[in-house]
C-alpha cells in the first residue's frame, strides 16, 4: 500500500500535535506529510522534517498535492466551511472537536459531508481507547448492575495567558459568528463526550433534555467553571463538571455509577477502576487506537470508524444548550483570587464540588455553591435548532 497523502489544516498550537503524530505514521509508511495550510509557513523544525508543500488556500492545497486525508485543527468556526471543501473533493477528513460552534452548523456540515460519501471522523481521541469497549463489556456483562447515572470531573489549571493564545480564546461570538469556546466545549469536551458515550448517549436523538450552569472567573465572554446535566432517553442522567480554575490540576475522569458498582475511567491515561460489592477494586490498563490510523485502516481494509459525526450529536446537543444559554455569569469577585507569581484564577472550594458533581450528579447549585447560577434549561427543553 501506498502512503496516503495528507494534508494538515491548522499545524500551530494543538496543530503541533498533529503534526508530531502524522511524521509518526509517515514513519511507519502509512501516510505522508503531502502539505500544510497555514497563514504563515511552517519551518523546517515546525514542520518536524522536510517542508511539505505549503499554502494559505486550503482548496488549492489539496488540489495540487493530490490529498486523499485532511486533518483539519483551525479555529471551531471554520471547522464546517473547511469540512466542506475537502469533502467536495473526495478528500477524507479527521475534523478536531469541537466538530461545529452550533448544532446547525454540525448538521450542515455532517449532512453534506455524507452527501459525498467521504468518510469523516471527529477528534475525540478517548473515544479511542481500548478501555471504552472494555467498559461497555463489563456493563453488559452486569457487572456494576444497571447503569443508574454518569458523572464527568475536570479540574484543571489554566492561567490568564491561556485566553490570549488566540483572538477567538474564551469567546463565546466574534465577528458576528458562533465559537463558543467554553470548558464544557472545548478543553474539556471529551469529559462530555466520553461521559456521554459509555452511558449509550451519542446520537441527538438519544438526548431528552439538558440543564446549564456556565460562569466565569477569567476575564472572558465563555465559561470557565460550569456544569451540565443531560437527561437521556435510556432514562438516566449524565452531569459533567468542568473548570479551569482548580486549587490543583487533576486527571479528568468518567464515573459510571451501576445498581451495584460503579467503574472510574481516567480517559487521558486509559486507565479504569472496577468497584462492586463483594469484590476488591479492580484496576486495569488500556491501550489506544489512535483516530488518524483508524480512518486510514478504514479507507484501507474497511475498518469501522470509532468516532463518526453521527456518533457526536449528543455531544452537540449540549454545545447548542450552552450556546442558545444566557451568557455565563461572571463569578463575584469574592468568589476567586489569583495566585501570586502564577497569573492565574482560582475558586476555592471548586475542586470538591467539581467531584461532588460527578459522584452525585448534582449541579453546582444544588450543591450550595453561593455563586452558581441557576439552571435556565429545563430538561424537557433540547432546542432542535
Amino acid at each position: 500500500m501506498s502512503p496516503l497523502p495528507v494534508v494538515l489544516a491548522g499545524a500551530r498550537g494543538h496543530g503541533r500535535w498533529h503534526v508530531a503524530n502524522i511524521r509518526r505514521l509517515e514513519r511507519a509508511g502509512l501516510v505522508r506529510l503531502a502539505g500544510i495550510c497555514e497563514l504563515t509557513p511552517l519551518t523546517e523544525q515546525e514542520a518536524g522534517g522536510e517542508l511539505p508543500e505549503q499554502s494559505a488556500d486550503f482548496g488549492a492545497l489539496l488540489d495540487s498535492t493530490g490529498a486523499r486525508v485532511a486533518v483539519v485543527c483551525t479555529p471551531i468556526p471554520t471547522h464546517t466551511d473547511l469540512a466542506l471543501t475537502a469533502a467536495r473533493r473526495g478528500v477524507h477528513l479527521l475534523l478536531e472537536k469541537p466538530p461545529a460552534p452550533s448544532y446547525a452548523e454540525f448538521r450542515r456540515m455532517a449532512d453534506g459531508v455524507a452527501g459525498t460519501g467521504v468518510a469523516c471522523q471527529v477528534g475525540f481521541q478517548s473515544l479511542g481507547s481500548h478501555a471504552v469497549p472494555a467498559i461497555r463489556e463489563l456493563v453488559a456483562e452486569g457487572a456494576i448492575g444497571e447503569v443508574v447515572g454518569v458523572g464527568g470531573a475536570g479540574a484543571w489549571v489554566r492561567d490568564e495567558a491561556y485566553f490570549r493564545r488566540a483572538p477567538w480564546a474564551g469567546r463565546r461570538r466574534m465577528d458576528g459568528a458562533d465559537v463558543i469556546d467554553g470548558a464544557l466545549t472545548n478543553p474539556l469536551a471529551h469529559a462530555v463526550a466520553t461521559a456521554l458515550a459509555l452511558g449509550g448517549t451519542t446520537r441527538a436523538e438519544d438526548v431528552t433534555g439538558i440543564e446549564t450552569e456556565l460562569s466565569h472567573a477569567n476575564d472572558i465572554e465563555a465559561d470557565d467553571t460550569s456544569c451540565v446535566r443531560i437527561g437521556t432517553a435510556r432514562g438516566h442522567r449524565v452531569t459533567v463538571a468542568a473548570t479551569l480554575c482548580a486549587e490543583r490540576a487533576a486527571e479528568p475522569y468518567v464515573l459510571l455509577h451501576g445498581g451495584s458498582g460503579r467503574i472510574t475511567f481516567w480517559y487521558k491515561q486509559d486507565r479504569i477502576l472496577l468497584q462492586r460489592g463483594g469484590h476488591g477494586p479492580e484496576e486495569y490498563q488500556y491501550g489506544r487506537t489512535d483516530l488518524l490510523e483508524n480512518l486510514v485502516d478504514h479507507l484501507t481494509t474497511g475498518a469501522a470508524l470509532l468516532v463518526p459525526p453521527d456518533e457526536t450529536g449528543a455531544f452537540m446537543r449540549v454545545v447548542e444548550a450552552i450556546r442558545t444559554a444566557p451568557d455565563p455569569d461572571p463569578l463575584p469577585a469574592g468568589a476567586w483570587h489569583r495566585v501570586p507569581g502564577e497569573s492565574r484564577r482560582v475558586v476555592p472550594g471548586v475542586d470538591g464540588l467539581v467531584a461532588a458533581a460527578a459522584d452525585t450528579l448534582s449541579l453546582y447549585s444544588e450543591l450550595g455553591a453561593p455563586w452558581a447560577p441557576r439552571t435556565e434549561h429545563a430538561l424537557n427543553e433540547v432546542s432542535a435548532r
